[in-house]
């Protein structure tokens, strides 16, 4: 027995000393055990416990480390120090890259809230002057609203969206609009709060322009975040109908191939399933869409990598098309 003591493997991480505290529990609620905790182990346990709980409290203190160096900025200014400095621009870079890792634990996003960080970030470095903290900001701002509706209510109440869209409509650096539009994603998904301030700003407009830039990340992300709200928010369709939104997509789709154009089609269906206007524009023949998805479809067969952008092709050709036979999809005509 003591040399099974011996040959105990102990947890290496939180996870574990918590299902051992559990299974602890459990053993003493059941039947005795036949081996009962020894001091050794309990002593680990403890000790374990208390460096977790210290871990959790040093990372504290690193986000008010990181904090202190982006206040140092607004300092200078008030002291009249020159802006620009290259070794203070990579020391406040390197603070928001530590604050975004911090924070995609929720527990330290939510004291970020608490300890002021947001509201300086926010203020301060979402519009700066340098590209790198600005899209560094976006980022940390979408580190910390992931599923987390306490920071989203935060960052909505501060005024963090508008300044997003803003950026991600016009900056003139694309790393700024595609992190932009990521923070953007992360406040309006599954955000009712959030889906309303997007749509008092335009934001499907915005979507429309972003599928239409040079930049493959921002058009597939602009689609992606498209498709996702007209699946969660069919309220939505007629508005977005209204704006022509159909007959964009569609010329959006003879532009050169692009995987993209998979959730372009994805949002196409989702416009015209229950939605008759965006079914009349959908079969509106100056289009051209039944001749255009044949032959899409046509280019898409035999190609796994391309099965959802078939399956989103021949599904949407079925609904407005559907008094042509179906079985002639991919075939010459």
């Amino acid at each position: 027995m003591a040399e099974n003591s011996q040959n105990r493997r102990y947890p290496q991480n939180l996870q574990g000393i918590l299902q051992l505290a559990v299974d602890a529990g459990s053993a003493a609620e059941g039947p005795a055990p036949a081996e009962p905790m020894s001091e050794e182990r309990k002593m680990w346990l403890r000790e374990a416990l208390a460096e977790a709980c210290k871990g959790q409290m040093d990372e504290v203190e690193q986000m008010k480390q990181c904090l202190a160096v982006l206040c140092k900025e607004g300092m200078n200014e008030k002291e009249g120090e020159e802006e620009g400095d290259e070794e203070d621009e990579d020391e406040r870079e390197t603070a928001l890259e530590m604050l975004s890792e911090l924070c995609e634990n929720l527990d330290n996003a939510r004291d970020l809230v608490t300890l002021g960080g947001l509201d300086l970030c926010v203020s301060q470095y979402l519009c700066h002057t340098q590209s790198g903290l600005r899209w560094r900001t976006a980022q940390l701002i979408a580190s910390c609203a992931q599923n987390m509706p306490q920071v989203q209510d935060h960052l909505l109440s501060i005024g963090a969206l508008p300044k997003l869209l803003q950026l991600t409509d016009s900056d003139p650096h694309l790393t700024v609009r595609v992190k932009g539009l990521y923070a953007v994603s992360c406040l309006v998904r599954e955000q009712e709060a959030g889906l309303q301030a997007f749509l008092s700003h335009d934001g499907f407009s915005l979507l429309m322009r972003g599928m239409q830039s040079d930049s493959e990340k921002l058009r597939t992300k602009s689609a992606f975040l498209l498709l996702n709200l007209l699946t969660s928010h069919p309220e939505q369709k007629d508005a977005v109908v209204s704006m022509g939104m159909a007959q964009q997509l569609i010329s959006v789709l003879r532009t050169p191939h692009s995987p993209f154009h998979e959730h372009v089609l994805g949002a196409l269906c989702c416009l015209v399933e229950d939605c008759p206007q965006g079914l009349k524009d959908c079969r509106d023949p100056s289009l051209g869409l039944d001749e255009l998805l044949r032959q899409r479809a046509r280019e898409l067969q035999g190609k796994e990598e391309s099965q959802e952008e078939l399956d989103f092709c021949e599904r949407l050709r079925s609904m407005c098309f559907r008094g042509q036979p179906s079985d002639d999809i991919g075939m010459d005509r």
